[in-house]
């Protein structure tokens, strides 16, 4: 019998689980707050965003060592666009012909570089700078632009192969395939997407991910202002008719013409040389009494009779008599018209609620207002109640964060849309600084009042959404972090026709790429 058979050696003592458990809790609280130093050193080095806010810009950047490269026969300057986050971070190097941030929310960016002999290549990076979809070729963003705004169309991108185009989203999924001739923006309109197959025109739209009018006509025109008011098509007889978003038929393709006006159920169409209004029903609502139809609006028509302006119902009743010079509408009764040159605001009684003494008069439908200019370049401002309010030049105007930032006599104020007057603390209760003015100069507090820049400028603007503030000195713009700490020193000289002026660390917002959001460093 083995003497050791129910012994315990003691070269092998049993484990103690209260201490091991107890040494592992040890561990994981030394792991847990050292990842918290991390995270804290990080927010205090990159204050200005967190990740999920973090946005991208396409930047630009000559070689500042005037290095050449060789381009067939030539020495050139190298190409000189790449990405900056909202951080003021590089992320793409300044190295390409051209970048496209389709969406400045999205980590994605199309790099175009021609390299010798005129050949282009098309590339596409993500965030950290690692390519991606690289399994389709010449892959583009689709642009659209509207009154010099440009934009790109959201979550698509289109790609060839042999000759053809189709579709994928940011994902890379495929909504088309490569079977179209062309495929571009419908010009104004989100969400529409021109489609020519066999020479012939559709419609996609770029939200249901569905064709909504199917590649068959000569051409495809957008009736109003958004995809919700329908197209214009035209068949191969030259005839016009009108689909509706649903892909419902409105109008069949049987008139000379249609304009791009329509409410209430009417349409503007020519029809055997006649110019009438129409209803859905192909019933003639008006056909006398007028020489062109402006705007439908409800049950009231704004019509030209030779060069005057006026209104009739849909009865052919006149509600307004053809007298002024234009007219535009606002909502329910309520119209912009001109007189003698100058702009006024009446209702469908005729009776003047803004009298006729202004250049020009704007409603603003995004924050309820009217933006009456005077002639010299400030605006008298009206709720739409029709109330005077101020007299000054809007800087800045947000529907969805409900203020009007408005300069008085060179001083920044803050409206609600009420019109009831705010603090910027009010407005931006997350920034880190807020303006002050002392002795005709600016400088910044806190929140909680206490000076961290003092009044030093000449002129300065808010902080931006970025945790930057443009600050001028001697007529030169340079910029300041969200602690106060200078990032630009005052050296920029900016011209004053720039309506933005704008920081993203040590870029600022450049024109020399009209309609884009385009930062440099020069």
């Amino acid at each position: 019998m083995s003497r050791n058979r129910g012994r315990r050696f003691d070269a092998q003592p049993r484990i103690n689980m209260k201490k091991v458990i107890a040494t592992i809790i040890a561990f994981l609280v030394i792991i847990m707050v050292v990842a918290s130093i991390i995270i804290l050193i990080k927010r205090s080095k990159n204050q200005n965003t967190t990740a999920e806010d973090i946005k991208y810009f396409a930047y630009y950047s000559s070689n500042s060592n005037n290095e050449k490269v060789k381009y067939g026969e030539e020495e050139i300057n190298p190409p000189s666009l790449g990405v900056i986050n909202s951080n003021g971070e590089v992320v793409i190097p300044a190295k390409y012909d051209l970048v496209i941030v389709p969406d400045k929310t999205k980590g994605l960016f199309i790099t175009t570089l021609t390299g010798e002999n005129d050949n282009v290549t098309v590339k596409v990076f993500n965030e950290n700078n690692e390519e991606i979809l690289d399994d389709f070729s010449n892959i583009d963003a689709i642009s659209n632009s509207l009154n010099g705004e440009i934009w790109f169309e959201e979550n698509v991108l289109k790609y060839q192969e042999n000759g053809k185009y189709g579709l994928i989203d940011f994902d890379g999924n495929v909504l088309l395939s490569p079977e179209y001739e062309y495929i571009g923006a419908l010009n104004g309109i989100e969400r529409s997407l021109l489609l020519i197959k066999d020479g012939k025109t559709g419609l996609y739209n770029n939200v249901s991910k569905d064709i909504i009018i199917e590649p068959k006509y000569k051409s495809i025109e957008a009736l109003g202002k958004t995809y919700n008011d329908g197209y214009i098509v035209k068949d191969e007889n030259d005839k016009y008719g009108i689909i509706g978003p649903d892909k419902k038929v409105i109008l069949e393709t049987k008139y000379d013409e249609i304009s791009k006006i329509n409410g209430n159920g009417m349409y503007n169409v020519k029809s055997e040389g006649d110019n009438i209004v129409i209803n859905t029903e192909n019933i003639v609502v008006l056909s006398t009494g007028f020489d062109e139809v402006k705007s439908i609006d409800g049950d009231n028509i704004i019509i030209r009779n030779g060069d005057k302006y006026g209104i009739l119902n849909s009865k052919s009743e006149t509600v307004i008599e053809p007298k002024y010079e234009d007219l535009s509408y606002c909502y329910t009764d309520t119209y912009i018209a001109k007189q003698e040159g100058k702009y006024g605001v009446i209702n469908t009684l005729g009776d003047v609620k803004i009298d006729f003494k202004y250049s020009n008069i704007e409603f603003r439908k995004d924050v309820n207002i009217f933006v009456c200019d005077n002639s010299d370049y400030t605006s008298d401002l009206y709720s739409r109640e029709l109330e005077y309010k101020v007299t000054g030049i809007i800087s800045r105007a947000d529907s969805e964060k409900g203020y009007i930032m408005v300069k008085i006599n060179n001083e920044v104020k803050y409206y609600n849309l009420k019109f009831e007057e705010k603090t910027e603390k009010d407005i931006f209760p997350d920034n880190t600084l807020f303006l002050v003015k002392e002795n005709n100069k600016y400088g910044y507090e806190n929140k909680d009042g206490e000076r961290i820049v003092d009044c030093i400028y000449d002129d300065a603007m808010p902080q931006n959404e970025y945790g930057f503030c443009s600050v001028n000195k001697g007529g030169k713009w340079g910029a300041l972090k969200s602690d106060g700490n200078v990032i630009v020193e005052p050296k920029l000289e900016i011209n004053e026709s720039v309506l933005i002026i704008n920081f993203i660390g040590k870029y600022h917002r450049t024109e020399l790429f009209d309609g884009l959001e385009v930062y440099t460093d020069e």
